[in-house]
């Protein structure tokens, strides 16, 4: 997988907290997902975590759901590193597999009950890739198995994009102490992701051997669909 961000340890620890900040309602996102899952998978279900490093899912969905076993894979070693700190401080390390890799390194015949993809599209660069994990995650599933995407999305060449990162820097500048040209450095960076409007999002979902998909959530530039395997 051709990432635009590569995660040494440093890296993964800012970016564990300032997400928060570039997505504010990043906690309830999570609420929402666990909330869909928990409507449509049974009470001992397998969940396959694509991108998991940080470790939010487990850290929210893990305390609750204690029947469920979770495969919890990234490509980043730092980034992994963290979700199994937080699945230790849990107790959930008996619970949790953990792959360092991409979907190409989950073993293809295991079927499972769920599967996220949470927060990770933007940061692969080309369409084909993006589309390459998708279709990798769907020959994972269970026929019928709930799936949580969410990234970022957008036209960079809309004048709503420009918008949306109008406000998106007037966060930054109103819940922290950096300077407006550091923030403007910041939005250089992020405007470097390989950013996809949302009609590609669902042809891409659609491709892949996804259906009933909607859209559940949008919070600025941050997009959330929930879909089936089909």
């Amino acid at each position: 997988m051709t990432n635009q961000m590569n995660f040494d340890s440093g890296m993964a620890t800012e970016y564990d907290k300032g997400v928060r900040r570039t997505l504010p309602t990043y906690d309830a996102l999570f609420r929402l997902v666990q909330a869909y899952f928990r409507k449509h998978i049974q009470q001992e279900s397998e969940v396959l975590i694509v991108g998991a490093g940080g470790g939010t899912e487990l850290a929210i969905f893990g305390p609750q759901n204690l029947d469920w076993q979770f495969t919890a894979v990234d490509p980043a070693p730092a980034m992994l590193d963290l979700a199994r700190d937080k699945a230790k401080q849990l107790q959930l390390l008996d619970c949790v597999h953990f792959i360092e890799g991409t979907i190409e390194d989950v073993e293809a015949t295991h079927l499972y009950d769920a599967a996220t993809f949470m927060l990770v599209l933007h940061f692969i660069e080309e369409d084909a890739e993006k589309l390459r994990q998708l279709k990798g995650i769907r020959k994972r599933l269970k026929s019928g198995a709930p799936f949580v995407l969410a990234s970022m999305y957008g036209n960079p060449d809309s004048t709503e994009f420009d918008e949306l990162f109008s406000l998106w820097k007037a966060y930054w500048l109103d819940s922290t102490h950096l300077t407006e040209q550091e923030v403007d450095e910041m939005e250089q960076t992020v405007r470097g992701l390989s950013f996809i409007a949302e009609e590609k999002i669902l042809e891409m979902l659609t491709e892949a051997g996804f259906g009933n998909i909607a859209k559940f959530f949008t919070t600025n530039m941050f997009g959330g669909w929930v879909c089936k395997a089909v």
